[in-house]
């Protein structure tokens, strides 16, 4: 008799058929499917774009492929959550069409209808996004990619593009002219658009976001990098009602551990022109996977905070990776804040709240670690977290961290050598290669400052994927990797000396679907 089984996967149901051969396997059995991160249905995925807040309701848009597993003509995928943690997925909102594919963008939320798209005591959601003509770039045009605009009454449910399309066009000359994120300026009362143009940002401005006017560009002189997915917001100074300004910006090459990453800047911004300096520019997160890092608008994460999220994945191999059904999956949702370095600021990171919620249950570390231990408990070394604080003046080892492995040999290690202040992650071994060379380069290395009292680390592990949030998330650090069954073993160690752990946790963490019987 043929079995079935009932799975929800962020409100889709998927039924996976068991005890018949050659039939497609459920999500949860599909190899390096992530158990609590955000991954589509299925095929194509990459960057997190057209994200608000509204009505109890977290809207997470997303570039997709819902034909292939690798990058195609661009739709807006879409979801919605309460708790960023478990998505209900929803029809495509925006569909590619005679002007074009549908590009990154953003979405606000226009409560004064300055736009004139509401009715009544409906305000609005206005999505800008980049029209990207392909038969523009096939004959070698520069003016292929312009800004346009859709909206939505019923809060994300259904979407009407402006008739008035595109709101701004390329009179540039530049090609790369693309990805808009709007926000608004209380001080001057208008609408600011952050725009990507080739090797730097275009600041646009507008009372109504359907006109707009050119204000000022920012961009580091001599850079020829390819940016993308530009991002500005306020952040609170520590301790103070004053403000600065950060500008994220995504770069396509020179990322801190190759290929693609998320980087900021933090200066001001007066309305019209952001300042900073232009050497100033660091890195959101130092691991290879994550890129195209924006932030919801109208978050309810309090003044001079901000929410947001990245792709999990890197330019350089994601078509490559060896994932059959869905491709890519989402970071953890993150709270940034401005935190105070001597005379200079730095973004810390941290995951949303609500990711305790998956917490089933938890047991301590030891507080000594000489060798090589094995960590025993009721928990998947592939799904869990590990809180943990390290004694810095009682250890003695030269260098210590920890390992999974599996039976196939696979392993990745995560080492701190207070030596050199850094952290290295080594996926090299962490599977099968043969898919890309670009992805086994490494060991991927780090900046963590291992010199004081102590150190603290937060680590998620999630099948394929680590996030680690070091020094109260001041240092993130993402990568990806593709085991060939999951990992089974978690084993900490110390060389030449002892590990001190003055405080230290092993979560066993529940999946955001509902499981199995």
């Amino acid at each position: 008799m043929k079995k079935v089984v009932l799975w929800t996967l962020a409100g889709i149901s998927l039924l996976s058929s068991c005890g018949e051969t050659g039939e497609s396997p459920g999500p949860l059995e599909e190899p390096h499917r992530p158990r609590y991160h955000f991954t589509p249905p299925a095929h194509w995925m990459n960057d997190p774009n057209g994200m608000y807040y509204q009505d109890g309701e977290y809207h997470l848009h997303y570039q997709y492929y819902p034909d292939s597993t690798v990058w195609g003509p661009m739709h807006w995928g879409h979801a919605v959550s309460s708790d960023l943690i478990r998505w209900e997925h929803l029809p495509v909102s925006l569909y590619p069409d005679s002007l074009g594919y549908i590009f990154s963008g953003s979405a606000v939320v226009d409560y004064d209808n300055t736009s004139g798209f509401g009715q009544e005591d409906t305000p609005p959601v206005v999505a800008a996004f980049t029209h990207h003509d392909p038969e523009g770039e096939r004959a070698g045009r520069s003016d292929f990619q312009n800004q346009s605009l859709a909206y939505s009454l019923d809060n994300g449910r259904t979407w009407t593009k402006y008739s008035g399309n595109p709101v701004l066009r390329n009179d540039t000359g530049i090609r790369d002219f693309r990805d808009p994120k709007i926000v608004w300026h209380g001080q001057s009362e208008k609408w600011i658009m952050a725009l990507a143009v080739y090797d730097r940002v275009r600041f646009y401005g507008s009372d109504n976001l359907k006109d707009w006017a050119y204000l000022s560009e920012f961009g580091i002189p001599g850079d020829t990098r390819l940016w993308e997915c530009p991002d500005l917001f306020p952040m609170r100074i520590p301790g103070q009602q004053e403000e600065k300004w950060v500008l994220l910006v995504s770069i396509q090459q020179q990322g801190p551990n190759g290929g693609t990453g998320t980087s900021y800047f933090i200066g001001d911004f007066d309305g019209t022109r952001f300042t900073a300096d232009p050497q100033e520019q660091q890195w959101l997160d130092y691991g290879a996977d994550n890129y195209a890092f924006v932030t919801w608008d109208n978050a309810p994460v309090g003044w001079g905070r901000r929410l947001g999220i990245g792709w999990m994945s890197n330019w350089q191999y994601a078509q490559q990776v060896p994932t059959e059904k869905w491709r890519s999956a989402m970071t953890l949702p993150r709270v940034l804040e401005l935190v105070q370095e001597d005379s200079s600021y730095v973004l810390a990171a941290q995951p949303v709240p609500s990711v305790t919620g998956l917490r089933r249950s938890g047991f301590a570390l030891p507080g000594r670690i000489s060798g090589f231990q094995s960590i025993q408990g009721d928990f998947r070394p592939s799904r869990c977290e590990l809180e943990f604080r390290v004694d810095l003046e009682a250890t003695t080892a030269k260098a210590f961290g920890f390992t999974l492995k599996n039976t196939k040999g696979n392993r990745l290690e995560i080492r701190m050598d207070p030596r050199t202040n850094t952290l290295v992650v080594d996926r090299t071994e962490s599977g099968p290669k043969g898919f890309s060379d670009a992805f086994f380069e490494g060991p991927h290395r780090a900046p963590l400052h291992l010199e004081g009292g102590s150190v603290d680390l937060r680590v998620f592990l999630d099948v394929s994927s680590i996030e680690i949030f070091a020094n109260g998330g001041r240092l993130n650090f993402t990568d990806i990797f593709f085991p060939e069954e999951p990992f089974d073993t978690l084993e900490f160690w110390a060389e030449d000396g002892e590990l001190v752990l003055s405080e230290g946790q092993v979560h066993a963490l529940s999946t955001s679907w509902e499981e199995a019987p």
